[in-house]
């Protein structure tokens, strides 16, 4: 068999000669060019490739780097500035990269704040970057527009045309944000924005690839499952196993249905007219390749595994993937021979592995390991592929080469990293909403490969300001009544030791500074004009003043 130790170590010194030439010669610019061995800034200008680098750091264990990069970015990141971003970019690699490395700082060694992982400088930043993208969802149907002006809103005159992934690749990171700081508006948006897309799909249940999101009409019509609609499905069914939301996971299940009678010829995926099924492109795009391991996620492993070797076979044909490949006539398409380095095939055979442990998977890791090396390698990093056949290069290093493409692999070649984790070892953190269960696995990765976990999404309660003033008011209320019997506790009771200092002295002083944030949404319970009586009306809950 393949020796997985070498390979994992061949990934991670892959890792350090780009990541050291991106500080070297690139920071504090978003990506390396690396034909030139400077830096240019391509989706905003916040050192996007250190953001989106962060938790590979931590997944190829170096902490002390982590902990590091964690300091230079609080110092030196700045959403304020009068930049126009893509909402889907600055989502998935920004707010994402953020969230996920906020939700590992812990497991890093970082001193984190009492109230993690409600709060923290990290979440912070991932608050305040998707502020910024809130204006774009202002739209009459609830879907964003693509891009915003990260200091005006939306910029006026801007197109109403965005991808259907552009509008629907939000639930995992938004309803992250939502549940961590209380503040349920981000769910929402990314809630309205999937509901939106579903009520336009054709009669024969599919979407297309472009829509106006002012009039909501499609404008490309082609319905298939890759670039410009990929990320809809994927956070489908990772927004359901997220959140455990039912809803959602029934509305991929009917789009795979009519994705499989319309789109489906022999384990390859087509283009079609999404209002009557006729075959508009008949090519596979790179993208596409993502889709193996969507299946698997839902336990289509059989399916899932004979539409990956599909892919690997064009993989092996070229030594990477073209981003088109006309399947009948089994070669690459015009203007579309290039590879940046992308990690979809690679992220499916993680996830196959996982499901089957069959050794082609590691096949193509090792394939994928020696092309890149072989191709893309240069004195200053690793560069785009230009054309697979003539191996010519493009001067750029997506800042997803390190976020993505190295991180699954290294996970692919590392079967006992924590990433993997079955659920037989987790951290127990004490949060001022009581204790919560961290770090068990299951860990569901947006669509930049920044892994959450789940477990985190149930440790800080909702509405955080209202639950922090409900107390402070029961207890006022208690106290007057000279009784101890009805004392809220914060926390059940914790038994001696260490962690058994009483609940009320967790963060107390974390509380008051949370409440009296200029930025806290406004509190039900904030309005001074209330009576006592209404005030201890919360969410459906009546407590009365017999006094």
């Amino acid at each position: 068999g393949l020796d997985v130790a070498s390979y994992r170590e061949r990934v991670r010194a892959m890792f350090y000669h780009a990541y050291e030439h991106y500080l070297e010669s690139a920071f504090p610019y978003d990506e390396l060019r690396p034909l030139t061995c400077d830096g240019q800034d391509t989706w905003g200008s916040f050192s996007l490739t250190l953001i989106d680098a962060l938790d590979t750091l931590l997944i190829l264990g170096n902490v002390s780097e982590f902990q590091r990069v964690v300091n230079v970015l609080q110092e030196g990141v700045d959403f304020d500035i009068d930049v126009n971003a893509s909402v889907f970019e600055t989502n998935i690699r920004v707010v994402g990269g953020l969230l996920s490395a906020h939700l590992l700082s812990r497991k890093a060694g970082v001193e984190v704040e009492a109230g993690w992982p409600c709060s923290g400088p990290l979440l912070r930043m991932a608050e305040e970057a998707a502020r910024k993208l809130l204006p774009a969802f202002q739209t009459p149907t609830g879907m964003p527009y693509g891009t915003v002006n990260l200091l005006h809103g939306v910029n006026p005159g801007e197109t109403p045309v965005t991808c259907t992934a552009g509008i629907g690749t939000f639930i995992v990171e938004f309803a992250t944000l939502s549940h961590l700081t209380g503040d349920p508006v981000f769910e929402d948006v990314a809630r309205k924005a999937l509901k939106a897309l579903w009520k336009n799909r054709s009669d024969i249940g599919l979407v297309g690839n472009h829509i106006d999101v002012i009039t909501a009409k499609w404008v490309a019509q082609d319905a298939g499952i890759g670039a410009g609609v990929d990320s809809y499905f994927e956070y489908l069914v990772k927004g359901a196993i997220l959140l455990q939301d039912k809803e959602l996971m029934s509305m991929f299940l009917e789009y795979n249905k009519a994705i499989k009678n319309y789109t489906k010829f022999d384990d390859w995926y087509l283009w079609v007219q999404m209002y009557k099924g006729t075959v508009s492109m008949p090519v596979f795009q790179s993208l596409e390749a993502y889709w193996p391991g969507l299946q698997s996620l839902i336990g289509d492993v059989d399916n899932a595994m004979r539409t990956f070797l599909n892919y690997y076979t064009v993989w092996k044909q070229f030594g990477g993937l073209p981003e088109f490949y006309n399947i009948p006539q089994g070669y690459t398409v015009d203007k579309r021979e290039g590879y940046p380095l992308r990690p979809e095939l690679i992220e499916s055979a993680m996830y196959l592995y996982r499901a089957t442990r069959d050794p082609t998977l590691l096949e193509l890791g090792r394939d994928a390991v020696e092309s890149i090396e072989k191709i893309s390698k240069v004195d200053c990093g690793f560069a785009t592929i230009k054309d697979l056949r003539d191996h010519r290069l493009d001067n750029r290093m997506e800042s997803f080469f390190l976020a993505e493409t190295i991180k699954y692999l290294y996970l692919l070649f590392d079967p006992d990293n924590f990433i993997h984790n079955d659920g037989s070892d987790f951290d127990v953190v004490v949060t001022p909403f009581g204790e919560c269960v961290l770090s068990a696995g299951g860990y569901i990765f947006n669509t930049e490969a920044h892994p959450i976990d789940p477990a985190a999404l149930h440790c800080c309660r909702k509405r955080k300001e209202e639950q922090w003033e409900v107390e402070d008011l029961m207890r006022e209320f208690y106290s007057r009544k000279k009784t101890k019997k009805f004392t809220l506790k914060r926390a059940p009771d914790r038994g001696e030791g260490e962690n058994a200092k009483d609940p009320e002295d967790v963060s107390s002083e974390k509380a008051g500074e949370k409440r009296n944030s200029k930025k806290s949404s406004h509190s039900l319970l904030s309005c001074p004009s209330q009576s006592f009586n209404s005030k201890l009306a919360v969410l459906g809950q009546v407590f009365l003043d017999n006094t």
